[in-house]
């Protein structure tokens, strides 16, 4: 009997260090390693720090300097890194994940670091462990479920039809524990203004569509902290704003979106978007402009598609889900698409020159958008939109951490800052895509090399066939 309790007692313990990653106890030092510091916005190019030594402590960077001159503490993990060039921890601001066995392919491709843009339960208990170190995952920002209007898009979201139950909706998910709240599409103008107007009261931040209901100035001046996809920004640039937001307002299928997004293609207004763009950066409205799944959308090619050998990381329930997708478009739908697109790249290189922040998100878990590997083609996309790779870098690293707060400890490679880093073989303010060579990751202080990497993916691979 003693011996039952005694393991009815034991077993959690036992479980629980099984789950809990290995943590170093031993300093970890880089050495030679070439770093780069994007942390000054005023140079475009970044600044290269060579011939440097990285010294991490526990989950923490204790040391850095010149290598001729920083000793390596007694019985440190060495690496030697010549050759190569560090970045901090990459951030995917726009993500829907939801398999709990396969957060480490963000791990895998040195993304230490996601915004979850529709919460559930089960994100919240994850964030937790994995800030506890009990699960093996890239730290986690959670949405709210999305707030709605009284017919939503999406099942599970949060419905509301007017001021009182946005703010009722805004305390709910507070108590729930998201760490700010998520509204959309079809949220009626007062009920967004009280979801606003609560979250200011309430101390949290909101985020998410612009409604089609509300200007994308009038979201901006009521303290929406980041718009995703760009949404809402075309029309208030065309010089018919009001009648195609009127428009916006009646109309339910997608080909007459599109035919009211190429209007607003016709109709913009280069004074309108130059003022709006003022706008964003005097009230620091964020945008996350997800060209990953813009083009993935404007740009569907069922067959190519599906020749993606990434594929093999993506859960069989998931590609079962994607398979549906098809393009019913005419072909001069597809040819509006692909101008709009093309707009949608002008104004995101026009508005970060109007010194409005920017962050890369890739909205992961859409289709053909995949966990980790895609935040590195945002990257790439966001250079061809006319950002500087410098520029791209610190949209997926320095500016989520000031978006957050937590410009503190994370963000940038400085001595007390959490080790979060990426090692690469090649430099990424040379060719952006050149962050996809990476040789290893250090995530909240534990290394993985290549090899443990590669596990990584395997496992995740494994995990998808399951």
């Amino acid at each position: 009997m003693k011996l039952r309790i005694f393991l009815l007692l034991i077993l959690p313990v036992l479980l629980f260090a099984r789950a809990k990653p290995d943590r170093i106890t031993v300093p970890l030092v880089l050495t030679h390693v070439t770093i780069i510091d994007v942390s000054n916005i005023n140079v475009t190019g970044g600044e290269l720090r060579r011939d440097m030594t990285i010294v991490v402590t526990d989950d923490r960077i204790s040391a850095i300097g010149p290598s001729a001159k920083l000793s390596v503490p007694a019985g440190a993990t060495v690496i030697d890194a010549t050759g190569q060039f560090l970045i901090p921890g990459l951030w995917d601001m726009h993500v829907h994940w939801y398999r709990r066995d396969m957060f480490t392919l963000f791990i895998a491709n040195g993304v230490t670091g996601v915004r979850q843009m529709f919460g559930n339960s089960d994100l919240v208990r994850w964030r937790d462990e994995i800030a506890k170190d009990s699960l093996l995952g890239p730290r986690m920002l959670v949405a709210s479920r999305i707030i709605d209007g009284p017919e939503p898009i999406w099942p599970n979201s949060i419905s509301v039809s007017n001021k009182e139950e946005g703010r009722k909706a805004v305390r709910r998910v507070k108590q729930w524990g998201a760490d700010f709240v998520k509204v959309y599409s079809l949220l009626p103008r007062d009920a967004y203004f009280g979801i606003a107007d609560e979250a200011k009261q309430q101390g949290i931040t909101f985020a998410g569509h612009v409604p089609n209901s509300v200007s994308a100035g009038e979201a901006s001046d009521a303290g929406q902290k980041s718009i995703e996809h760009l949404t809402g920004i075309m029309i208030q640039c065309s010089s018919k704003e009001k009648e195609l937001r009127d428009k916006l307002v009646k109309v339910g299928s997608p080909e007459a979106r599109g035919r009211i997004q190429a209007t607003a293609l016709e109709t913009y207004d280069d004074k309108k978007a130059a003022d709006l763009f003022g706008h964003f950066a005097k009230n620091q409205t964020w945008q996350c402009p997800t060209l990953t799944v813009l083009r993935s959308i404007a740009l569907f090619d069922f067959e190519k598609s599906w020749q993606d050998g990434r594929l093999r990381y993506i859960p069989r329930q998931m590609q079962q889900r994607w398979s549906l997708r098809r393009d019913h478009r005419s072909e001069d739908a597809k040819v509006g698409a692909r101008k709009v697109l093309q707009k949608e790249f002008a104004i995101v290189g026009a508005m970060q020159k109007a010194g409005v922040p920017i962050l890369a998100g890739t909205d992961t878990g859409n289709p053909f958008c995949f966990p980790g590997f895609s935040l590195h083609e945002e990257l790439a996309l966001l250079v061809i939109a006319g950002l500087t790779p410098a520029e791209a870098l610190r949209s997926a690293t320095l500016n989520p951490a000031k978006f957050f707060g937590l410009d503190k400890t994370l963000g940038t490679i400085e001595v007390g800052k959490v080790a979060d880093l990426v090692l690469l073989g090649a430099n990424p303010l040379e060719d952006i895509r050149n962050t996809q060579r990476i040789k290893a990751v250090v995530a909240n202080g534990r290394l993985f090399d290549r090899k443990a990497l590669d596990k990584l993916l395997a496992d995740a691979e494994g995990a998808a066939k399951r």
